[in-house]
């Protein structure tokens, strides 16, 4: 099946026509919506949002004095054990609490999560609904299941949710991101999803493209106020503009009490935060200036990402390091690796020479049959790379992190950044930072470009426009 099959069943939306409404039902819910996001990809859609990289308290009252609507608290959970996701929500949600105790100003939690399904779903939703509630007496009707994310090729069709790989929409349940080691899972229909991931059977309906394409409003917002003892909603979607439909009818409920965790992708977040279209960024835009040589560090290990390194490769002036992972399970060995690519790398930056930091493409797993076992091994082969970030002796002109669990880590600990600003995408999908003047490098553009987004060149180009030769 191809996406354009399935429009052109659908009746067309003006978009521009809906903005309007959409406006109208969120200025009667003046909340601040708070966005805890599972890996630094989660700002894909959004621009002049700020994200904190901790979730402490002082963190989350300046998100709360902000004049913006819309705040990330990176969590960077994806990476975490079922332990540690648990005690990590858990305080966020306490801290949250403690904020709008003082504040008196209502909230919104988005929990952003893999548009592919991967993540600790529904784990995270409940530890948060379960802390809101009994510290703050707050109620929630229900959960809301969104992952349409365009930008990705991600979409929600008679609740079975596909991804588009070459032009055709193949059930996710059938991808590779499916056989995730630590995040796997079967069912392609989302109802089958929830129940498959929540371990019993579940209350679920769905916002049709049927209802939203016709606009009725009412009859969605209807099921909004009808949803209680927490059932579950799914929103398909196929545009943005199914979006705006969906999240004035969202708004209209929230206006009359009603209360929702919601789980997506990041294109919700983009939709109810009413944030606007940008055009996408330039090297001007970022301030890059080719002095020094760029860097690019690959930790993703997807086929997607794979064709984008072969492409980037061709360039004449990137060179390539590979650094050697399956060293791993000899830590004197590994440790000298590390050494050597990191002094490799700065002796390249410092002559102007931009260069790709890369493990081999064979993955490498514990062995044990324990996800977790192999998640620690992901977890210290992203720390191996951060450390060539932490001990780069000068600023690269641009840094592009390939991959959720590396970007986040090169983020936090390599950059330093404790709180950055996001600028908008450099390409559809592909989220830039600016790096905050506590960073290592102040102003820095910091790409963080996810596994599973772009085409097989948009590395390639990216690196083209970074370092004005494109």
């Amino acid at each position: 099946m191809k996406l354009q099959e399935v429009l052109n069943r659908l009746p067309a939306l003006n978009g521009q026509a809906l903005l309007p409404l959409l406006r109208e039902a969120a200025d009667q819910v003046p909340e601040k919506i708070i966005v805890l996001d599972d890996d630094p990809t989660g700002i894909q859609t959004v621009h002049n949002v700020h994200v904190y990289t901790d979730w402490g308290i002082e963190s989350i009252r300046q998100g709360f004095a902000e004049e913006n609507r819309v705040f990330y608290l990176l969590t960077n959970s994806r990476s975490f054990t079922v332990e540690e996701t648990t005690r990590v929500h858990r305080k966020i949600a306490s801290n949250i609490a403690t904020v709008a105790k003082e504040t008196g100003m209502p909230f919104q939690v988005i929990l952003r999560g893999d548009s592919t399904l991967r993540g600790h779903y529904p784990l995270e939703t409940l530890l948060v609904r379960d802390t809101l509630e009994n510290v703050l007496g707050i109620h929630y009707d229900g959960e809301i299941l969104c992952p349409f994310f365009e930008e990705g090729g991600r979409y929600t069709i008679d609740d079975i949710h596909y991804v588009d790989v070459r032009g055709e929409l193949i059930p996710a349940g059938e991808t590779e991101f499916a056989k995730d080691k630590t995040f796997g899972y079967h069912s392609s229909n989302l109802a089958d999803y929830i129940a498959e991931k929540s371990g019993h059977a579940v209350a679920v309906r769905s916002i049709s493209l049927e209802m939203l394409r016709g606009q009725r409003y009412d009859e969605i917002c209807q099921l909004l106020m009808e949803t209680s003892d927490y059932g579950h909603l799914i929103v398909n979607a196929v545009s943005y503009e199914d979006l705006s439909v969906f999240a004035t009818a969202f708004y209209r409920a929230a206006a009359q009490g009603k209360k929702f965790m919601i789980r997506s992708s990041a294109s919700l977040v983009k939709v109810l935060g009413c944030i606007s279209d940008r055009p996408l960024l330039t090297a001007t835009d970022l301030g890059v200036q080719a002095v020094s040589g760029g860097l690019i560090i690959a930790g993703s290990h997807t086929q997607k990402t794979t064709q984008q390194l072969a492409a980037v490769l061709r360039l004449p002036y990137v060179k390539q390091i590979v650094l050697n992972q399956h060293l791993v399970l000899d830590p004197p060995a590994f440790a000298e690796e590390i050494r050597r690519v990191t002094e490799e790398v700065n002796r390249c930056i410092h002559e102007g020479q931009t260069v790709i930091v890369m493990t081999r493409r064979e993955r490498i797993d514990a062995g044990t049959g324990n996800p977790e076992d192999d998640l620690r091994i992901a977890v210290t082969i992203s720390d191996a790379i951060t450390s060539i970030v932490c001990n780069l002796q000068e600023a690269p002109s641009f840094l592009i992190a390939k991959g959720g669990i590396t970007s986040s880590d090169i983020g936090t600990r390599g950059l330093q950044v404790k709180k950055a600003l996001a600028m908008g995408q450099i390409l559809p999908g592909i989220p830039v930072w600016k790096t905050g003047s506590e960073s290592r490098f102040p102003g820095l553009s910091y790409v963080i470009f996810p596994g599973n987004v772009g085409q097989e060149d948009s590395l390639r180009i990216i690196v083209e426009k970074l370092s004005q030769k494109g």
